[in-house]
């Protein structure tokens, strides 16, 4: 890279990819512009590049580690992933309000047993400091921005990479969806995710090609080139939360700053994830995932669910509901808004909480 920095193993799909989520990432933020190309063909083509220009006064500002101790990048990196003496409270309350949808393995033990313990007073802090609903599904949390303020990026949206993913997705849900989806605490099996087979994607993409795309109006060039499309849809998608890139997860202790306390306490159990993802089944390497969010894309939009009371075990907030929209604070939108009330009531049952699949 021009910038002196040097990328080991760029031959690799996945790190192609994880380079190129994050450049994504600084491009929302308005870090970096993207002069010419885009960031997307360097996740899906080892020759893909792309002329970036920094915004130098916005990258200072959005540094979270502290730059006067850290020894190099890396040590940067770890120190801005460490919450420090907030532990899981500041993490899974960053995690919550910067990410569209938090799913269960994307927490620690630790943190998982915080937020269970705490759902209704948080719910209820998330509400009346930021106005954002909390909803509740079995496989993950999110919070939902009902008054549209935070939302810079929609699903469904419009534009042709908006309309193909909602379709795509559409289509992986009706070929993936688990046969037996539950919650653990009523003897069922907890499915986050489902992976993807390897030539699934490039087949789905032509179908929509060929059935939408050359009688609507889509762009050329994403007609003319189908990689191109699928890499764009790929990237919405993943930065929706969606799907995801398979790979080991952070309630595996991937990602964790060094000491970090990763256990529930003595004597607390909480909801049991490994494997959810379908890591012990073989997958494409360097594949993706279909998340369980993905399965509110086609409803949601239309026919928004009550918001389920607490439940006993699990966190509290909710599956994405896809109308749902990435926001610059990381929330999601749903249209048309929930109907029920932001403030959890007080009393009531607490069932195991329902699976978004």
């Amino acid at each position: 890279m021009d910038a002196g920095i040097e990328i080991s193993d760029m031959g690799r799909q996945a790190e192609r990819r994880t380079i190129a989520a994050a450049l994504r990432q600084l491009v929302d933020w308005g870090a970096v512009v993207e002069t010419e190309g885009h960031v997307a063909a360097v996740a899906e083509d080892q020759g893909g590049e792309a002329l970036l220009s920094v915004d130098r006064e916005i990258a200072r500002a959005i540094v979270a580690g502290p730059l006067t101790l850290s020894r190099d990048g890396a040590d940067l990196v770890r120190r801005a992933a460490d919450p420090g003496f907030g532990g899981p409270r500041t993490y899974v309350r960053r995690c919550l309000v910067e990410t569209p949808v938090v799913c269960l393995d994307d927490l620690t033990g630790a943190e998982r047993e915080w937020l269970r313990s705490r759902q209704r007073r948080e719910a209820q802090a998330f509400s009346e400091l930021l106005g954002l609903e909390a909803e509740i599904r079995g496989e993950g949390i999110a919070l939902v921005d009902v008054d549209d303020e935070l939302t810079d990026v929609r699903l469904p949206g419009t534009g042709t990479v908006a309309q193909s993913a909602l379709l795509l997705v559409e289509r992986l849900v009706d070929r993936l969806r688990p046969a037996d989806p539950g919650h653990p605490s009523t003897g069922g099996r907890l499915v986050i995710g489902v992976p993807i087979p390897d030539a699934m994607l490039p087949k789905l993409i032509e179908e929509l090609i060929e059935e939408y795309g050359r009688r609507s109006n889509w762009q050329r060039g994403l007609l003319e080139d189908p990689d191109a499309l699928l890499a764009a849809v790929l990237d919405l998608l993943a930065r929706m939360r969606l799907i995801a890139a398979s790979g080991p997860v952070r309630a595996d202790g991937h990602g964790l700053p060094d000491n970090y306390d990763d256990g529930a306490p003595r004597g607390r159990s909480v909801t049991d994830v490994f494997g959810a993802r379908g890591q012990d089944r073989p997958s494409p390497r360097d594949g993706w995932v279909l998340l369980a969010a993905a399965a509110r894309a086609p409803t949601v939009a239309t026919t928004p669910e009550p918001v389920p009371a607490d439940s006993a075990d699990h966190v509290t907030l909710a599956a994405p509901s896809t109308t749902a929209v990435a926001t610059s604070a990381g929330s999601t939108t749903a249209s048309p808004p929930p109907t029920s009330s932001a403030r959890p009531p007080k009393r009531s049952p607490s069932p195991p909480p329902n699976a978004a699949w």
